[in-house]
C-alpha cells in the first residue's frame, strides 16, 4: 500500500474493522476502544494516512478557503492589506485565493462568479472605480458567502467593513498645505461615485472652512491616475489664475503631477507644493519627497481577516454589521515644506 494514497477503507481492511470504526478512532470517539485507537492510529502513522482534504471540504461543506477581490495588486497600499489578511488567514487554518478587477465592473463580477463556484468560505472585498451597483455582489449573500469589505465599500450593503478614516486625512493634509502658507490648492479627486473620494472631499472642504478659504469647485478636477495627471495637469497649470498647491487623492497621481510640474520649469515645493494620499514606498524616494497620508493597509487587512473569521463564528440572527476606523497618519516630506 505503500505506493498508493491511503484511504481509511485501506486501514479498516488490514485490521478487520469497519471504515466507520477507524474514522471514528482517528477522532479519538469515545465509543472506540483505547487499544483499537491505538492500533488504527499506528497503522494509519505507518503508512502516512493523510485525511482526504476535498472530501472533508464536502462533508464539511467547508474548504477552508478564503477570497479576495481587489481593484489593482500593483499598488503597495493593496499588497499591505494582502499581507494583513494572510497572516490572520494563516493563523486560523485558511488558505487566501486572490482576484483582481482591474477597475473593471464586469472584471469584477466574473471575479464574483469565481468565488461562488470555488465554494470559498467568504469574501474580503474593495469595490472597482466602475462599481455602482451592488447586485452582483448580493449573489455571494444568497449564496450563503459572508462579505467584509474594506479600505472601498458599497453604499446599498450593509456588511462588516473596515476603512480608514478619510475625511479626517484629507483634512489633515489641506490644513498642513494652508498652514504652510498655500491658498489656493486644488483637489485631483477620484470618481464621484466612491466613498472614499466623497469622504476626502469632504475633508477638503472642512480644512477650507475651517481657516476662512472660500471653496472654489473651479479648483476640483476628477483625475486620479498617473496617466491622467501626465495629461490634464498641464493645462491645470496654464490657467490664468493657477493654483499654488495640489492635494491628490493618491500618490500615483501626486507622482504624475510633480513630473508636469518639473518638466514646465516650476519649483516644488516653492512655487507650488504637492501632497498625495496612500503613502506608497515611492513617496519616501522621491525628489522631492512626497507628502502623504498613511493608510496602514497591513492593519486594514488584518482587521478585515479577523472581522471575517468572526462572522463565522457568528449566527445569521446574531448578526450585527461593525465598521472599524482605523486612523490615517500625515505624513510631512519636502514637497510641501516651504
Amino acid at each position: 500500500m505503500r505506493g498508493t494514497q491511503i484511504t481509511i477503507k485501506d486501514i479498516a481492511r488490514e485490521l478487520g474493522v469497519s471504515p466507520s470504526t477507524v474514522s471514528r478512532a482517528l477522532k479519538d470517539h469515545p465509543d472506540i476502544s483505547l487499544a483499537t485507537r491505538l492500533k488504527v492510529k499506528q497503522l494509519a502513522e505507518e503508512y502516512g494516512y493523510k485525511p482526504n482534504a476535498i472530501a472533508l471540504s464536502l462533508l464539511q461543506s467547508k474548504t477552508n478557503i478564503i477570497g479576495v477581490i481587489i481593484p489593482e495588486i500593483v499598488h503597495f497600499f493593496f499588497s499591505s492589506v494582502i499581507s494583513g489578511i494572510e497572516e490572520v488567514a494563516h493563523k486560523n487554518g485558511y488558505q487566501v485565493m486572490i482576484c483582481q478587477s482591474n477597475e473593471s465592473v464586469e472584471r469584477e463580477k466574473e471575479n464574483v462568479q469565481t468565488m461562488i463556484k470555488g465554494r470559498v468560505d467568504g469574501v474580503l472585498i474593495s469595490i472597482s472605480k466602475q462599481t455602482q451597483s451592488s447586485e452582483h455582489l448580493q449573489l455571494l449573500d444568497k449564496a450563503g458567502i459572508p462579505m467584509v469589505f474594506f479600505d472601498r465599500s458599497p453604499n446599498d450593503i450593509n456588511s462588516h467593513q473596515v476603512i480608514i478614516d478619510d475625511e479626517e486625512g484629507a483634512f489633515s493634509v489641506v490644513n498642513h498645505l494652508i498652514q504652510q502658507g498655500y491658498k489656493r490648492i486644488m483637489h485631483l479627486a477620484g470618481p464621484d461615485n466612491l466613498v472614499i473620494s466623497q469622504r476626502r472631499l469632504a475633508g477638503y472642504k472642512r480644512a477650507l472652512k475651517q481657516n476662512g478659504l472660500n471653496y472654489n469647485p473651479e479648483l476640483i478636477q476628477v483625475c486620479d491616475q498617473y496617466d491622467d495627471a501626465i495629461r490634464m495637469v498641464p493645462k491645470l497649470l496654464q490657467r490664468p489664475t493657477r493654483p499654488d498647491a495640489i492635494f491628490a487623492v493618491n500618490d500615483l497621481t501626486a507622482v504624475g503631477a510633480i513630473k508636469v510640474i518639473r518638466e514646465m520649469g516650476l519649483k516644488i515645493p516653492q512655487d507650488i507644493g504637492v501632497a498625495g494620499f496612500t503613502n506608497e514606498k515611492i513617496s519616501s524616494i522621491l525628489t522631492p519627497s512626497l507628502t502623504s497620508v498613511e493608510q496602514h493597509g497591513f492593519s486594514m487587512g488584518e482587521e478585515a481577516a479577523k472581522l471575517l473569521m468572526k462572522r463565522f463564528e457568528t449566527n445569521i440572527e446574531d448578526y450585527v454589521p461593525e465598521t472599524k476606523i482605523i486612523p490615517s497618519t500625515l505624513i510631512i516630506r519636502e514637497s510641501t515644506k516651504k
